[in-house]
């Protein structure tokens, strides 16, 4: 039986230039949170290297790894010592020139529980998604593990209900959204309080309309999106950290820094989750009849 109680750990980290330097960080911070108890703990997008999708370089996709691989045999390792689930965003090679950007739910014994490939692919300045990674083919999904049912979204799925409804619809009681989202250097002074304002309330928002705890996780720092030495001239993205975690009433229950490398830990409590449904009981009183123009791009 699954316990009606677990904690979180979300590692708000900074990544070097150097993949192994990072690698081994976050092998040491999953240590770090189990010893607060975190029994789930996720890293932040993309964290074995520098945010290197701020150019297209086609050099980066040698970046790629498969699933198992390098990066999952470490993590894995990490989980079976510690005794805890670890969602870890991997930079993933599907196969020659296709390319995706993953999330890999490993359990407590190690084991692969399965994989969520990120569904919304942005394209904006110093985020060229699209250059790098083919949209995710599996769907929303949810995973069962030793603690507990768990959702997993990437950073531009989080500003989508849909995406959020549908991994909750599938009994996941915590979402997680490992992310890489920061400032350009230059809007930072003018609309950097209003961004980051934003960001939280849509994912506040899931948790209010969907009944289930968010935990949100993000990097810290100034990158260049620097791989080896390979380093690119301009302004950079200063990334805002700001990891938090919220209820099912969309309160926020431990927030970090916007700068500084933090372990945020939160308790997830089904029976809360329960009373909270049966009072918001916004799933309930669904018209699940009347949705099917959702599809659609435009309702003309």
């Amino acid at each position: 039986m699954k316990p009606e109680k677990f904690r979180v750990g979300l590692i708000q980290m900074s990544c070097t230039p150097e993949p192994d330097e990072n690698l081994r960080s976050a092998v040491v911070k999953i240590g770090q949170a189990a010893k607060q108890d975190a029994q789930i703990i996720s890293l932040p997008e993309l964290f074995l290297t520098q945010y290197f999708c701020q150019r297209e370089e086609h050099a980066f996709f040698d970046l790629a790894e498969s699933i198992p691989g390098p990066t999952t045999e470490a993590i894995s390792e990490a989980a079976r010592k510690n005794k805890v689930v670890v969602v870890a965003s991997v930079f993933e090679r599907r196969a020659a020139g296709v390319y995706h950007n993953t999330a890999v739910v490993l359990d407590s014994d190690g084991v692969i529980r399965g994989i969520y490939r990120k569904m919304h692919i942005p394209d904006d300045p110093l985020y060229y998604e699209k250059f790098y990674f083919t949209p995710g083919d599996l769907g929303f999904k949810a995973f069962d593990t030793h603690f507990g049912r768990v959702g997993t979204l990437i950073c531009w799925d989080q500003w989508y209900p849909e995406g959020a409804r549908l991994t909750a619809l599938q009994g996941a009681s915590v979402l997680f959204y490992p992310t890489a989202i920061g400032w350009h250097p230059a809007e930072k002074e003018k609309y950097g309080a209003t961004q980051c304002d934003s960001w939280q309330t849509i994912q506040r928002a899931h948790a209010i309309a969907n009944g289930v705890y968010v935990a949100v996780v993000n990097r810290v720092g100034h990158e260049n999106g620097n791989v080896r030495g390979n380093a690119a001239s301009g302004p950079g993205l200063q990334f805002w950290g700001g990891s938090f975690f919220c209820d099912p009433s969309g309160k926020v229950l431990a927030q970090a820094s916007h700068d500084k490398e933090e372990i945020l830990i939160g308790e997830v409590d089904l029976r809360q989750l329960e009373e909270t449904r049966r009072n918001w009981p916004f799933l309930r009183d669904r018209r699940v009849d009347a949705y099917g123009a959702i599809t659609q791009r435009l309702v003309d």
